[in-house]
């Protein structure tokens, strides 16, 4: 069962990280730190409205957190998602790089055996 969990999780960071628009914000966190939502806004032409819809999308991934402030929402990326991410594209890599050696295995016993021929 902990493995559904964990390809959920997956699904959902992927899903709210598909969207350019939440990359942009998830940048701009990463490299200014916690930010007011009206900061965040305030790159697109886009509603305060249609900005927090995306940071919700992205606050059910885990990607940020929310912190209030008197009346200010001050939204903070969080990065250990982004290391599941990692973990799984690692797994992947090993797989390729596997299969890559296998193959240069391969074609070095071919090449090996048309110099002997």
């Amino acid at each position: 069962m902990v493995e559904q969990e964990s390809d959920d999780q997956l699904t959902d960071i992927l899903k709210a990280a598909s969207d350019p628009t939440r990359r942009t914000l998830l940048t701009l966190l990463a490299q200014q730190g916690p930010l007011r939502v009206t900061d965040l806004a305030a790159p697109f032409e886009m509603s305060l409205n249609a900005i927090s819809k995306h940071i919700k999308i992205l606050e059910k991934a885990g990607l940020v957190c929310r912190r209030t402030e008197w009346r200010e929402h001050i939204i903070e990326v969080q990065l250990e998602p982004l290391r599941r991410i990692d973990q799984w594209f690692g797994e992947l890599r090993s797989i390729w790089s596997i299969r890559l050696d296998a193959l240069d295995d391969i074609l070095t016993k071919e090449t090996a055996n048309d110099d002997n021929t």
